[in-house]
C-alpha cells in the first residue's frame, strides 16, 4: 500500500481565508535551554488544510467530536474539474453519478493548489452551484473534499454551497494538494482533524492510500 500526503504544512506567511490571521509559531523551549523542544502555534480552526463541521455554520449541527470517524475514511471519486470555469454544474457532476453511490468522500480536483501562495489562489476557482450541491448530497456521499480555499467563493457572505451541504450533514475539507498524483487511479482518503470539544473545524492530515 503506498500513502500520498495531500496536506499543505502549517508555517508562518502560508495562504489563509482572507480576513483571518495567520497562523503564528513560536519556540516556547528549546533543547539547548530546557532540554526538550516545544512550540507555541497560535492559529485560527480553519488553518491549511482543514476540516469543516456543520457547526461552522450552522447553529445546532454536528461539530468534530459528533462526526462518525467512519465517516471520514474511506473511496474517494475523484472528480476532474480542471477545465471547469465559473459554476460547477450538474451536468459536470453527472457523468460521476455512479461512482459517487458508492463512495464515501467526493475529491474535487480543480488543480488550484498550483496557485498556493499567489494572490490567483483566491479567484476564479470553480464552485457548484446550488443545484449542484443538491446533487451531490442527493448521492450519499458522507464530504467533499478540495484544492481550493472554499466551496463558495472568497466573497460569499450567505455561503450557500457550505448551508445546502451542512444540513445534509456532509463535511467539507479544504486546501489539498497534489491531487494529480491520483488521477485515473482508486483510492481511499483518509481525512482526520484533531479533536477539538465543540469544534467547528480543524486542520487535518489528509492522506490518500493507494493498495
Amino acid at each position: 500500500m503506498k500513502i500520498i500526503d495531500l496536506t499543505h504544512e502549517i508555517k508562518e506567511g502560508m495562504p489563509v481565508y482572507p480576513g483571518t490571521e495567520a497562523p503564528v509559531l513560536k519556540q516556547a523551549n528549546t533543547i539547548a535551554e530546557h532540554g526538550f523542544a516545544e512550540k507555541l502555534i497560535t492559529m485560527v480552526s480553519h488553518t491549511g488544510t482543514h476540516m469543516d463541521a456543520p457547526a461552522h455554520v450552522l447553529d445546532g449541527r454536528k461539530n468534530l467530536s459528533q462526526i462518525d470517524l467512519n465517516d471520514l475514511f474511506g473511496k474517494g471519486c475523484m472528480i476532474d474539474l480542471r477545465e471547469v470555469r465559473g459554476k460547477i454544474t450538474v451536468e459536470t457532476l453527472k457523468p460521476y453519478e455512479d461512482e459517487l453511490k458508492s463512495a464515501k468522500i467526493a475529491v474535487f480536483f480543480s488543480g488550484w493548489d498550483r496557485y498556493w501562495g499567489d494572490v490567483k489562489y483566491f479567484e476564479d476557482f470553480p464552485v457548484m452551484d446550488e443545484e449542484a450541491a443538491k446533487f451531490l448530497v442527493a448521492t450519499g456521499v458522507k464530504g467533499v473534499a478540495c484544492d481550493m480555499i472554499s466551496i463558495d467563493t472568497v466573497d460569499s457572505v450567505s455561503l450557500d454551497i457550505h448551508r445546502i451541504l451542512f444540513a445534509a450533514d456532509m463535511f467539507s475539507c479544504e486546501n489539498l494538494k497534489g491531487l494529480e498524483r491520483l488521477a485515473g487511479m482508486d483510492f481511499e482518503i483518509g481525512i482526520f482533524p484533531l479533536n477539538i470539544k465543540d469544534g467547528d473545524g480543524a486542520p487535518v492530515r489528509a492522506v490518500a492510500f493507494l493498495r
